[in-house]
């Protein structure tokens, strides 16, 4: 059974640090994009970042650039997204998700490119 489990969210103040990780088990995600979205309290889900399994490409929405960096460990099957310079309207849900790059096309921007979720972890900044 393929599933990606999150960790790492938590409470924080403005200006703080926070390191989000995903496993993925299941199968081998070498050929996989992986990506983190994120839903506010009464918004949509919105991309935050994405990284492809075997170039690395990354790629982030403008809100997080230069204060998120996507990682990934391929031995381990994981995926890490540092948080620093948290701001509160960073505070969301976190979800990582994944598709195959190796049997379709799709767009790292979009959750409509994504076939598997995780659960999601909650991401509190406060003031």
């Amino acid at each position: 059974q393929v599933q990606l489990v999150e960790s790492g969210g938590g409470l924080v103040q403005a200006g703080d640090s926070l390191r989000l990780s995903c496993a993925a088990s299941g199968r081998t995600f070498t050929t996989y994009a992986m990506g983190w979205f994120r839903r506010a309290p009464g918004e949509l889900r919105e991309f935050v970042s994405a990284i492809t399994w075997t170039e690395g490409n990354t790629y982030y929405t403008d809100s997080v650039k230069g204060r998120f960096t996507v990682s990934r460990d391929n031995a381990k099957n994981t995926l890490n997204l540092q948080m620093n310079s948290l701001k509160p309207e960073d505070t969301a849900v976190y979800y990582c998700a994944a598709f195959d790059q190796g049997v379709k096309w799709g767009n790292v921007y979009s959750d409509h490119a994504y076939d598997i979720w995780g659960q999601g972890t909650q991401v509190t900044v406060s003031s």
